[in-house]
């Protein structure tokens, strides 16, 4: 099952290669890798995305966690989140038909034309995975010339994060109160 995990890091050199280093050693595959800073300084978010039973994703959040300089690493995938990745492609678009059936994609599916040439388009699509794989799929009879793809990034919903705070500061309160009963 694929599962996409984020990682806060210190934003310290080498710590790609170290977190990198930790899936080769055990045999484990990263399918896709963003890293890129926080609002806060000195801090980055990787978000990657892997395949994996239960036990083996287990073993990659415990063996994260322990890693000095990993401030805290999350699975995304059972929590409710918003996932997102960027493709570019550059794609046949000679005139006539072929021309216009890149363009009726471009809209379905809401991406944009970010070069024209004579016979060729650069395309921009962001959408989750499942969408950004169906356009390649349409777009490859058409032919497609170059393509250039981003990793996953993801973000757990507002509403669940708002409710984890919540619930959070309810047994914050409630240990407060439980030992002031004391």
């Amino acid at each position: 099952m694929r599962h996409t995990i984020s990682l806060l890091v210190e934003n310290e050199y080498g710590m790609l290669a170290r977190i990198a280093g930790l899936f080769s050693a055990r045999g484990y595959q990263i399918d896709t890798l963003c890293v890129a800073p926080t609002l806060e300084d000195g801090v980055s978010r990787m978000t990657l995305t892997t395949h994996g039973n239960d036990h083996v994703i287990e073993q990659i959040l415990q063996q994260s966690r322990k890693m000095v300089r990993v401030i805290e690493v999350a699975d995304l995938t059972a929590s409710p989140h918003v996932e997102r990745e960027m493709v570019m492609l550059t794609v046949n678009a000679h005139q006539g038909v072929e021309r216009q059936e890149v363009l009726s994609l471009v809209e379905i599916f809401r991406a944009r034309v970010v070069d024209v040439s004579n016979d060729a388009f650069i395309l921009e699509l962001t959408g989750n995975a499942e969408k950004v794989n169906a356009f390649i799929e349409l777009l490859k009879p058409i032919g497609i010339l170059d393509i250039v793809r981003t990793g996953t990034v993801a973000m757990t919903r507002v509403a669940h994060v708002k409710a984890q705070k919540l619930k959070d500061d309810d047994e914050e309160f409630s240990e407060l109160t439980l030992n002031e009963k004391v």
